[in-house]
């Protein structure tokens, strides 16, 4: 009986994440169209974000396709396979439209350096900015910006099979013991997932120069969070019921560390500066750390947030 409910819920989880990812793989073939038509993809017909979304949806739905090959394969170990080759899918992808796609501006830009300057200011500004020679945000492309942009993809990736995976097996052995934490987990990463997409239209607000608006400043300071929390929920699901040093200590360290390659991402985007989220000493780079007292509290509302859900988990587990 379990297998049957087991693949009912692979095909209806398959079923979701295709019709979830139908825009972004559109997006895919209109811009690999394009490209094989006329060499490049004119800028006004550039749809928003096709990377790194198209070759995160292509992940999806090969690592959810899979899903029953890789429980097959190793029942204890199936995530770890379904998230390397997924994320594996996802970088030949995702190197691939970097380097063979062209968008058409007012010159021929390779798709990354495109994207590199959407990462500034939403798109509908980038030709209308104003651009200083004293502008820090106007430096040349560097491939260094991506360490960000793909640590993004990779926990947006991880986190949404954790769910699928996680709750798979749960629906073949019955066993509920991760139930709240996957809960939480599909909470965390939809959640991190529309941030995302949020970002992709606005820019989160900005408009090019270092000291943003309340507005923003909120909003990047909990995208930061999220994403924390977002991986340390990943991490804290798969060590329940150990010992406190590894189901709580473990997984809020690793939310403080990926905010913290996240804040290092934005170092390297911005030439050694960084976003403030306001003027005054709480505002303000600590010397040669550049990191604010605002930043050190973004980091550590990651770590502590991440600990007290996973103090729940294993608490309801127990």
């Amino acid at each position: 009986m379990n297998e049957k409910k087991y693949r009912r819920f692979w095909l209806l989880m398959l079923a979701l994440v295709i019709l979830a990812c139908a825009y972004p793989i559109y997006m895919g073939v209109h811009v690999a169209a394009e490209t094989a038509h006329n060499g490049a993809v004119p800028i006004e017909s550039y749809p928003k974000y096709v990377i790194p979304y198209t070759p995160i949806a292509a992940a999806l739905i090969l690592g959810t396709l899979l899903l029953p090959l890789f429980q097959r394969i190793s029942r204890k170990w199936d995530l770890l396979l379904g998230g390397l080759f997924s994320t594996a899918v996802f970088f030949a992808l995702e190197r691939l439209m970097e380097t063979k796609v062209l968008v058409l501006t007012t010159e021929l830009l390779p798709l990354e350096s495109w994207q590199m300057a959407l990462c500034y200011v939403p798109p509908e500004q980038y030709q209308t900015r104003v651009w200083e020679a004293v502008d820090v945000l106007l430096g040349g492309y560097s491939p260094a910006f991506k360490l960000h942009f793909y640590l993004i993809s990779v926990v947006i990736i991880v986190s949404l099979l954790n769910v699928i995976y996680g709750f798979a097996k749960t629906v073949r052995t019955g066993d509920t013991a991760r139930k709240q934490s996957l809960t939480v987990q599909t909470v965390t990463a939809l959640a991190f997932l529309g941030m995302c997409i949020w970002a992709c239209f606005t820019a989160f607000y900005r408009t090019g120069e270092l000291t943003v608006s309340p507005r923003s400043a909120a909003l990047m300071a909990f995208f930061f969070i999220l994403l924390g929390v977002t991986i340390g929920v990943f991490v804290g699901s798969l060590l329940l019921g150990k010992r406190p040093v590894l189901s709580i200590l473990v997984p809020s360290l690793a939310a403080v560390a990926v905010t913290c390659a996240m804040y290092a991402g934005e170092l390297i985007l911005l030439s050694g500066h960084l976003y403030r989220f306001g003027s005054g000493f709480f505002f303000d780079g600590l010397g040669a750390l550049v990191l604010a007292p605002a930043d050190l509290l973004v980091i550590l509302l990651s770590g502590l947030f991440t600990a007290a859900l996973c103090v729940a988990f294993n608490t309801k587990t127990k």
